[in-house]
């Protein structure tokens, strides 16, 4: 099956964020799936902040996630996130970097500033950040599946105090596609919730919200 990229020129992330109560719901999301499996992916993630809390206080999240330990790294900046009814909008911009050189980044995070990203450069001039912190981070396992024609993300979010369970899929038109994805749930005896928080803000919180 083609899967359609989602490609947006504002720079607006928009996805379906749904809530598995187990691991046995999750597994059952994937079996259901299976025809459809496209890979898994092992991922660690980290997040930095401005010293002063700069980005914090403009409600940014930076991030540089590793797939499989140095197969792959993407930094990406997120602003402004707001959840309803299931479905997450909030601006994203993102880039690949060295993975080798991006294990750098965590003991000394200044070193993003550096990479040649336009939009981290815009962090120094722009907003004023001149030194990250690093704030940690957390593992999770993602497995990608085809559905409807876009992919969706089944993930295993670990974090030291729980691990929370997810469906999120990235599209243009929610609308249209949130209710076949809730259509096949129901029909499989499948629980879920709609998602009211951020990775980030579990992590953050230190909660399982």
């Amino acid at each position: 099956m083609h899967v359609l990229p989602v490609v947006s020129q504002t720079g607006t992330e928009v996805e379906i964020k749904l809530r598995l109560p187990s691991k046995e719901a999750h597994d059952r999301v994937a079996h259901e799936l299976r025809s459809s499996f496209r890979e898994t992916h092992q991922q660690e993630n980290y997040f930095f902040d401005g010293k002063n809390g700069e980005l914090e206080k403009q409600r940014m999240v930076l991030r540089c996630r590793f797939y499989n330990h140095d197969k792959r790294a993407i930094v990406t900046l997120k602003g402004g996130q707001v959840i309803t009814d299931g479905v997450g909008r909030g601006s994203e911009v993102e880039d690949d970097v060295d993975p080798v050189a991006a294990r750098d980044f965590l003991t000394d995070p200044t070193k993003l500033l550096s990479v040649g990203l336009p939009f981290l450069e815009d962090l120094r001039t722009k907003q004023n950040v001149s030194e990250l912190v690093s704030l940690g981070g957390f593992k999770n396992v993602r497995s990608d599946f085809d559905f409807e024609g876009f992919k969706l993300e089944l993930d295993e979010t670990k974090f030291d105090w729980g691990t929370v369970y997810e469906i999120e899929v990235e599209t243009p038109e929610p609308e249209k596609l949130k209710p076949k994805l809730e259509l096949l749930l129901k029909s499989r005896d499948i629980p879920y919730a709609y998602n009211t928080t951020t990775k980030f803000a579990n992590f953050i919180n230190r909660s399982l919200k």
